[in-house]
């Protein structure tokens, strides 16, 4: 079983949780959609994130996914979310996902904690619940858990909580956020993986700063291993080009209650799932934006095509 580790690198995609239009769990697509995201490089998957809709699964479904997902993926690296109100709620799908052989879970805070020091506390008992063994993903994204996390309250974390191998990185503006903790760690503190969320709207900067990779979704996941690539091997005008050509859709999925709605949609068009269906609460999207999608398509195919 490979875990993460505070060196992991690369694209780590958010995967979506598949549907058939009933609003059952679509078994099908998530063999189709696993192959699909490796197919396209990336290194491992997060499934049971905040885009996976998770929230909207029964623990059974979510034991369920994770199952499926971990005998296709045969040995890839695949991370669990497994944010919940409580801590007892967490530990028990932690142990079960790590049994399973996830290489490691992501948590987020709850909305509830308003001060650095609750902040910090709370990891802690996370990490003290969940034992020193599982490598465990802060995911920091203040837009929509409401939880501002300070540099200083994370530098305590990781100081304190040695577990925390990966920080799921998605504030906004948060490229500051970035080089303090290289910079912490160019002055002794533990390193940890930093790989970036928020639809990689700002991934080619991210990569400058200093950040690992990516770990977010988006209809073409080959974007985000092209850019990692291109940043890690030097090339940023290549990596800015390409960028440039995509920035439009992933400008799109940018809007709160049509973000997701339109990644299923991609998906679907490219054959990696069979619906676009969301489960409820969630609608589906209207015709003008279906349109508008497909003309970004078409867009950023001539584009890609003139870049070569």
């Amino acid at each position: 079983m490979t875990l993460i580790t505070s060196e992991s690198k690369g694209v780590y995609v958010i995967a979506v949780t598949p549907f058939n239009e009933d609003g059952s769990i679509d078994s099908h697509s998530i063999d189709s959609v696993t192959d699909f995201y490796f197919e396209k490089g990336a290194d491992g998957l997060t499934i049971l994130g905040m885009m996976g809709e998770a929230p909207k699964l029964t623990q059974a479904e979510a034991l369920a996914v994770t199952r499926q997902t971990l005998a296709r993926a045969s040995g890839k690296v695949v991370v669990v979310g497994v944010s919940a109100p409580g801590l007892a709620a967490i530990e028990e799908l932690t142990k079960a996902v790590m049994d399973m052989g996830a290489a490691g879970v992501m948590v987020a805070p709850p909305s509830n904690l308003h001060t650095n020091e609750q902040i910090v506390a709370y990891y802690s008992q996370v990490v003290e619940a969940l034992g020193p063994d599982v490598p465990v993903v802060l995911q920091d994204f203040p837009l929509s858990t409401t939880v501002q996390i300070s540099i200083p309250a994370l530098g305590q974390i990781i100081e304190a909580c040695p577990s925390i191998v990966m920080v799921k990185h998605e504030d906004w503006p948060g490229l500051a956020k970035i080089s303090a903790l290289r910079q912490a760690e160019a002055q002794g503190r533990r390193r940890v993986s930093i790989l970036c969320g928020n639809g990689g709207i700002f991934l080619p900067e991210e990569m400058l700063r200093g950040a690992d990779g990516a770990m977010t979704g988006f209809g073409y996941p080959e974007m985000m291993v092209d850019i990692c690539r291109l940043t890690a091997s030097g090339d940023i005008d290549r990596a800015r080009d390409l960028f440039d050509a995509y920035l439009p859709l992933v400008r799109y999925e940018q809007q709160p209650g049509v973000g997701l709605g339109a990644r299923k949609h991609v998906l679907a068009k490219r054959g990696a799932i069979r619906t676009a269906t969301q489960r409820r609460p969630g609608a589906p999207l209207a015709g003008d934006a279906i349109q508008e999608i497909e003309t970004l398509i078409t867009r950023l195919e001539k584009r890609l095509a003139e870049l070569g």
